[in-house]
């Protein structure tokens, strides 16, 4: 007959250190791949520019060495996730377990803040902003101050049963709305664009609404239906779409967060 194993402290203990490690890990890959990657607004060592710093190839370098660093962060979280599977049987640990890891999303923003942007001035969160404390402010609070408080709560109510799938599912859900909807505003200098056309809109159709935006022509597929354009200003992709445009993307890939890649 096998030992029965029962959790005890150091498992509970194990998922508490797993929690924080992932949580960690997923403040800084939500960073580094939604900061650095999809919106550009700044790197590592963006407000760094003395040599060789100021080369942009070790400023991807530095991205890099970041993400290889939050890797090792993860699985050290996964291993501890690992040992520590018994005690999730416990009541609420599913709960606690969310918890840290929410505690360590808010914590590596909150460190994030006092360090890279005010104590050792790495980075700003936006580097372009007039007011860059504005978005340091924003960005922890909200990813910060809000997550590790919502975190505190979890860990201090685990009595209330595992989290609903269905709040879960909510929670995702909006997240992903906000996140894509945020990635898919263009950058507000961009001047050059892909302009697919509705079908039937033809040449003449697509030069119509070219002259109404008074854009200048860079490149038109054989079809007539996809044209790169050279906008007058931003923000007169409005006037295309009045025109029959059925996409304007600011990139050469139009399709969601890659809108806001640079050329």
């Amino acid at each position: 007959m096998a030992p029965t194993i029962r959790p005890g402290f150091a498992d509970a203990r194990r998922l508490t250190q797993a929690g924080w490690l992932l949580g960690l890990s997923l403040g800084g890959f939500f960073d580094g791949i939604l900061l650095h990657q999809i919106l550009q607004w700044h790197h590592l060592l963006s407000a760094v520019t003395r040599a060789p710093f100021g080369d942009l190839r070790m400023q991807v370098l530095a991205d890099g060495v970041f993400h290889a660093a939050m890797y090792a962060v993860a699985i050290a979280g996964l291993v501890r996730l690992w040992q520590a599977v018994p005690g999730l049987v416990m009541p609420g640990a599913r709960r606690r377990l969310l918890g840290s890891v929410l505690l360590g999303f808010g914590a590596w923003h909150i460190a994030d803040a006092v360090l890279s942007h005010w104590w050792l001035g790495l980075h700003r969160v936006r580097m372009d902003s007039e007011v860059p404390l504005f978005w340091d402010l924003l960005w922890f609070a909200v990813f910060g101050l809000v997550v590790t408080g919502w975190g505190v709560w979890l860990r201090r109510h685990p009595g209330g049963g595992n989290v609903p799938p269905r709040s879960g599912a909510l929670l995702c859900t909006v997240l992903v709305l906000v996140c894509g909807a945020i990635a898919a505003l263009p950058p507000p200098d961009a001047r050059m664009v892909l302009v697919m056309f509705r079908p039937g809109a033809g040449a003449a159709g697509a030069l119509a609404a070219i002259e109404a935006a008074d854009a200048r022509i860079a490149w038109a597929s054989r079809d007539g239906m996809v044209w790169a354009l050279q906008l007058p200003a931003p923000g007169q992709h409005a006037v295309l779409y009045r025109h029959g445009a059925m996409l304007v993307s600011y990139s050469l890939l139009p399709n969601g967060c890659f809108a806001w890649s640079r050329r």
